[in-house]
């Protein structure tokens, strides 16, 4: 006589890793996507006003560009990520000069690890 009950606890462990692969396999690539895939581009001029390396686990650079669209009118504030450590130097190094900034537009990145912000910047040119 055969022992299908061994046969069905191999059957239900292998079905049991193949979901998990699966799923694992799913999230590395919709995290692929969303990283390499730019819903948006654009440049946004201004001061950096905030620039810091912050987080527990995953540190990230997080940013502040205050932009001032016409003499005399409120600052408006533009929040952005960096994921590259020679950008981020770039950054510091301008601390108190007007900037450019060239950014991308990641939506749906599903954890803070790659930045706090769906907005990447990519590079920046000094104006002044």
């Amino acid at each position: 006589m055969i022992n299908s009950g061994g046969f069905m606890k191999s059957k239900i462990v292998m079905w049991s890793i193949a979901l998990i692969v699966l799923v694992v396999g799913g999230f590395v690539g919709y995290t692929w996507v969303t990283l390499h895939w730019s819903f948006s581009k654009g440049e946004r001029a201004g001061y950096i006003q905030k620039f810091s390396h912050k987080g527990w686990i995953c540190k990230t650079w997080e940013g502040e560009l205050s932009m001032i669209p016409v003499p005399g009118s409120m600052p408006e504030k533009f929040i952005f990520s960096v994921r590259d450590d020679a950008i981020a130097q770039r950054i510091n190094n301008s601390m108190g000069k007007k900037v450019a900034l060239s950014y991308e537009q990641h939506k749906g990145v599903p954890t803070a690890c790659f930045g706090e912000t769906e907005y990447f910047v990519t590079e920046i040119k000094v104006l002044e």
